[in-house]
């Protein structure tokens, strides 16, 4: 890759990560605690679901928020680090991703692996505190987390993977919330699916170049003839649930404009997106979270004065 392309990364190795001992940077970096975009594109979704059923109060939905961000933090590093295991050898490949701990060398396969345990404990413990039905999925989490990576060797649809991976806390969180899952849980599920479609193609625009050469397919490569296109309709049917589940949870109206809000943040990153210009995309990804962050005030609106 050539060009002013070919030094783009999303890595902050010197941000507040440069403060911390030599030694425990790389664990820091690979866990992705450089970058808290991910944990927040977890945790939001969890957010929205405890918010949603109508037996939610304040203090209920205050506590499972603080058990969320503890386990959107812990989950969301432990799948970072599964994802670099398997793709320690193509991240080496791709300018974005060729300085990340396992792929530059600079922490080994087993280092990540007692990192990953440790993740995976303090998930566990936060599980613990869930209810039983939590117990249930958690296994289902856990598979999607590990077969992720895989997705883009065997399909051209890595990042629907992804949608239903990052976006699993959207059902847990209705489900700890609820005690149950029914329709209008599954319906948040699956908008929150297409939004994670949408933004996750528009971040695979940055690698393009990269991808085609060493053959790594992807939903970007796939649609970049129709991006936008590709994008609109995935974040278009991601409003339409958003909005039944405000209809289906009986929100008062205060949700409605400011679902709205939401709706139009992400039209307006349809407008703005160029597939050839990868720091913008880049900046539109992360615009992510801010909407999700519109979209759970509108569920904890809709909620709370209902």
């Amino acid at each position: 890759m050539s060009g002013p392309h070919a030094s783009h990364t999303d890595i902050r190795a010197h941000g507040w990560i440069a403060r911390f001992p030599q030694g425990m940077r790389p664990y820091l970096l690979l866990a992705r605690l450089d970058r808290p975009v991910g944990t927040w594109l977890l945790f939001l979704p969890g957010l929205w679901g405890i918010a949603l059923p109508a037996t939610s109060r304040p203090a209920h939905i205050l506590l499972l928020g603080i058990l969320f961000a503890v386990g959107s933090l812990a989950m969301r590093s432990a799948g970072c680090v599964v994802n670099d295991i398997w793709d320690r050898r193509i991240d080496a490949q791709v300018s974005r991703t060729a300085g990340r701990p396992l792929a530059s060398g600079a922490l080994s396969v087993r280092q990540a692996l007692v990192l990953l345990a440790g993740l995976l404990g303090v998930g566990a413990l936060v599980l613990a505190c869930l209810p039983p039905i939590c117990w249930a999925l958690a296994p289902l989490a856990l598979l999607l987390v590990s077969l992720y990576p895989a997705a883009k060797r065997v399909t051209w649809w890595p990042q629907l993977v992804m949608g239903f991976t990052f976006g699993f806390g959207a059902p847990m969180g209705y489900a700890a919330s609820a005690g149950r899952l029914d329709a209008v849980g599954l319906m948040l599920y699956a908008g929150t699916i297409l939004w994670q479609l949408g933004f996750d193609t528009i971040y695979g625009f940055q690698d393009m170049d990269d991808d085609a050469r060493i053959g790594v397919r992807s939903t970007s490569r796939l649609w970049a003839g129709k991006a936008r296109l590709f994008v609109a309709l995935c974040y278009g049917g991601a409003s339409v649930f958003f909005l039944l589940c405000g209809a289906g949870g009986a929100m008062h109206w205060s949700f409605w404009p400011v679902a709205l809000l939401a709706c139009g943040l992400l039209f307006r990153q349809v407008r703005h997106l160029d597939i050839h210009d990868p720091a913008g995309c880049l900046a539109l990804f992360r615009q992510n979270v801010p909407v999700g962050m519109v979209l759970a005030l509108a569920f904890l609106l809709g909620r709370f004065l209902a």
